[in-house]
């Protein structure tokens, strides 16, 4: 059975049990200040669990792009080593909010695998939860019960609380759970062994597919539980491994899921993939097998997140993805020989693939082919350079063990990946010092905790109200807080997260940042720091907590900066608008950011902005700016009926089936932010910056209001200062251009100048040139400028063979030094300038590079010439 017909047979088999079918969250998560990435199928339900919000349904059924980087069994640097694990997979999964809890549950899993997909009922197994005292947690006899109506008694494992517990985190909703495992084995091995002795064992061939977690407890701060008002069932099904079974194969990679991939692969490289059937490999086979089963794995979490509209950057959400495609990039480099970009060649297959499922893949493949491709030729180039930097390290070397803290320094400073340094090492007959690197590498774990450490308390619950938005109509509200708890970060200190019966602070999303103000009572006057949404609840964070938290209270949104967001977020629309309309209907939004400073919108486009297009889009928005268009919003209108009258959605957002709509004149987007009531009140919108923070990907920075306004007064006291140093002209632009024209001619006198000095000096180091061993020696000091040196020393080594030349050099109290060596002396003596002028650099507290013949080196230390032209004698 192809793997697309077992995703429909159990979406269609839930949809017959009265489950409602809803499509996948993006895999990336903007929102959820507790997660980068969807990292199970829960992840966007996680509001109903919680009692946070209502489901649409009491049932529902999906399939989830998921996303995995750390975790048990989930590092990033263990991906591809075995046949079962991986960054991106899917995730099947029926829920229950409140419905059915665990008879229906274990019996629907049952009827699906045994009767609907047939699966051999002699190769599964089944585990129950065995309770924990310490907990005061029974053993799940419930659960035991029900699966002796299916499935020998003997077939069912009791599990520990590590396996079989399921908890969302440190604190929330939990509750035991009941695994279904497969044993794929041959008939031989089965007899051999029982598979029962080797369900959680890491055995490729046993392995878990289901997983029925009846969540029934709250996990609180201080580590104990709580029963929840509502008993719910979570259920993931693995599907690349329940295809695995499918199949007859024994390999997540054999399946159909990624074949199609690992063809491409072998297409593009010559080589090929042994399956998992395949005994007795060698050890380059094997090497071959990992590096092509990493590629295929990292290249759908990185399609799709950059579908779902996270591109590779070195921050946050986006450096997570930019490491996964440099690890595929490295191995495609180390093990398949591939020093060209080729990973981006493998959008199309998945595109074509799983396009069908998930639509976002096939609209979005150009963007995301231009962006690994990118992404490939800027790190391969620094793989170039590390090879450089490791051929440095190895020639200052003694003996064969280089130092771990060099290699980490390659690795965490310049990206250069261990394995391959280990490699390149071997290859020489060395090694490097890994108790060192480790330890470097726990250091950096160690800080980067620290930094990002929280103590979270539990709630203090005054009321069960879980409050109301109400600042689209109003700033100001009388409100009470219904609960609040204390944040303790170990960088910033301890706030307090509060929340109102109804609030009119806007929390932080769609790009837009969160409100602040002030609470205030009588006696009270408590700054709101800032104001977010976690699961749906709106928490406003302060310093300080009133006295008395039952008390009646004031909240003030601050209104200059709440207008000033206000303005900048409807701009957004306009220019959004403007740059379809001038650009063409390929530009989609790609990332935004509101504040009351300025606007940042990130949008898709092939070319730098011409000055032409930059003032065509200003003028297209202050044209509707000046036409003041009433705000038209629709507010809680479905889904469908937006997009039918032409709102436009944005790729990589999750919406609800009631959204609310924002226009103004033909300007039409599905947005929960605050906007202005009339496109008169943003006054003018100026572009700030326009430029590339992507392949595909283009970033303008604007302004509005009174940021306008300070912009054209700061633009009029340079004006005047400008005039001032100019002795007040009647014609400015005139006189400029006459200091411009006469600085030219005056640079070229002085460039003149320069040469004759530079010919004269020339003369006078070509007389010093010195003989020592069959090579011409020049080590000497000028008061040139490094391009002038280099023209120097470029003729000098015309006429002089085997031409040795190091030149300190001083310009504007900036010092410099430069090596040439003669092409012959490269390579018969295997010296190079670029290593040379790195260690002289030193000298004069500075650094650089070049070729092998010819580097140079700056610095700030013009007393370190003496020095560095000393220690470049060492070299003949």
């Amino acid at each position: 059975m192809k793997s697309n017909d077992i995703r429909q047979h159990f979406l269609d088999f839930f949809k017959s049990n009265n489950h409602l079918i809803v499509p996948s969250a993006p895999i990336v998560l903007k929102d959820d200040p507790t997660l980068m990435f969807n990292n199970s199928g829960m992840a966007q339900f996680k509001e109903y669990f919680l009692g946070n919000a209502t489901p649409k349904s009491v049932r529902i059924a999906d399939t989830q792009k998921c996303l995995r980087v750390s975790g048990k069994h989930n590092d990033l640097e263990d991906v591809g080593f075995d046949t079962y694990h991986h960054t991106m997979f899917e995730m099947l999964g029926n829920w229950s909010f409140g419905d059915y809890f665990k008879e229906e549950a274990i019996g629907w899993a049952w009827q699906f695998l045994t009767e609907v997909l047939k699966l051999d009922k002699n190769r599964l197994y089944v585990s129950v939860f065995e309770g924990n005292e310490a907990e005061n947690v029974p053993f799940d006899s419930e659960a035991f019960d029900i699966w002796k109506k299916y499935i020998d008694e003997d077939r069912i494992i009791l599990g520990n609380k590590k396996d079989n517990f399921w908890e969302m985190g440190d604190q929330g909703p939990c509750g035991p759970c009941s695994e279904i495992h497969i044993d794929l084995r041959t008939d031989e091995a089965r007899q051999l062994q029982s598979g029962k002795e080797l369900v959680n064992a890491d055995h490729p061939q046993v392995v878990e597919i289901w997983n029925n977690v009846f969540m029934e407890f709250n996990r609180k701060a201080d580590g104990s539980l709580e029963k929840l008002p509502a008993q719910h069932v979570d259920t993931g099904m693995g599907f690349e491994r329940l295809c695995m079974a499918m199949q007859g194969v024994t390999s997540n990679y054999d399946t159909d899921v990624f074949t199609p991939l690992i063809q491409k692969v072998e297409q593009q490289t010559g080589l090929k993939y042994t399956n998992n059937q395949v005994k007795d490999i060698s050890d380059e086979q094997n090497s071959i097998n990992i590096a092509i089963r990493v590629i295929v794995d990292h290249v759908r979490a990185v399609a799709f997140a950059i579908a779902d509209g996270q591109l590779p950057s070195n921050t946050g959400a986006g450096y997570v993805i930019r490491r996964i495609l440099r690890r595929a990039i490295r191995y495609g480099f180390t093990f398949l020989h591939l020093k060209k970009p080729f990973i981006n060649e493998l959008v199309a297959v998945l595109a074509d693939q799983m396009g069908d499922f998930f639509p976002e893949i096939r609209q979005q493949q150009n963007l995301v082919t231009q962006v690994i491709r990118e992404e490939e030729a800027s790190f391969l180039r620094t793989l170039e350079q590390g090879l450089q930097l490791l051929e440095e390290v190895i020639k200052n070397t003694q003996g064969t063990e280089v130092s771990g803290d060099k290699a980490f320094e390659l690795y965490d400073t310049f990206g250069f990946p261990k394995d391959l340094t280990s490699l390149i090492l071997k290859e020489k007959g060395m090694t490097y010092n890994e108790q060192e690197f480790d330890q470097a590498l726990q250091k950096q774990k160690t800080r980067s905790r620290a930094a990002s450490e929280m103590a979270t308390d539990d709630w203090t619950i005054l009321s069960d109200d879980l409050g109301q938005f109400v600042g689209y109509d109003q700033t100001e509200s009388e409100v009470r807080i219904v609960r609040y708890r204390k944040i303790d970060r170990k960088r910033d200190g301890v706030f307090y997260q509060i929340m109102f019966n109804q609030t009119p602070f806007y929390p932080e999303g769609g790009g837009q940042v969160g409100d602040k103000g002030w609470l205030k009572s009588a006696n009270e006057h408590i700054a709101i720091l800032d104001t977010k949404k976690e699961n749906n609840l709106i928490l406003h964070v302060t310093q300080t907590l009133p006295e008395n938290p039952s008390a009646v209270f004031q909240a003030n949104v601050d209104t200059s900066l709440r207008s000033a967001s206000a303005k900048n977020h409807s701009a957004t629309h306009l220019l959004h608008q403007a740059l379809r309309h001038i650009l063409g209907t390929h530009v989609e939004q790609k990332g935004s950011l509101v504040s009351p400073g300025y606007l940042r919108f990130d949008f898709s486009h092939f070319a730098k902005l011409t000055d032409h297009e930059w003032q065509q889009v200003e003028d297209f928005v202050n044209a509707r700016i000046m036409e003041q268009w009433p705000l038209v919003e629709r507010r809680n209108i479905p889904f469908q009926q937006a997009i039918d009258e032409g709102a436009m959605a944005l790729f990589g957002e999750k919406y609800g089936d009631s959204v609310r709509a924002i226009k103004f004149g033909d300007s039409m987007e599905l947005c929960g932010g605050i906007h202005v009531g009339n496109t008169a009140q943003i006054w003018r919108f100026k572009i700030k910056s326009e430029g590339a923070v992507a392949a595909g990907i283009r970033r303008i920075e604007a302004i509005t209001g009174d940021a306008v306004i300070q912009f054209y007064q700061d633009q009029e006291s340079d004006w005047e200062q400008i005039k001032e140093v100019l002795k007040g002209p009647q014609d400015v632009v005139k006189a400029v251009q006459q200091l411009v024209d006469e600085q030219h001619k005056l640079k070229k006198q002085l460039e003149g100048l320069v040469r004759e000095k530079g010919q004269a000096i020339k003369i006078s180091l070509e007389q010093k040139i010195q003989q020592k061993e069959g090579v011409s020696v020049l080590i000497e000091s000028v008061d040139l400028d490094a391009n002038t040196v280099k023209d120097i020393a470029f003729e000098l080594g015309q006429k002089h063979p085997n031409l040795f030349l190091v030149i300190g050099s001083i310009a504007d109290d900036k010092p410099s030094v430069s090596c040439y060596i003669s092409k012959e002396l490269v390579e018969q003596k295997g010296l190079n300038a670029g290593t040379i002028v790195r260690e002289l650099g030193k000298f004069i507290q500075g650094g650089g590079g070049g070729q092998a013949n010819f580097a140079t080196a700056g610095g700030k230390n013009a007393a370190g010439i003496p020095d560095a032209l000393k220690a470049a004698t060492s070299y003949i």
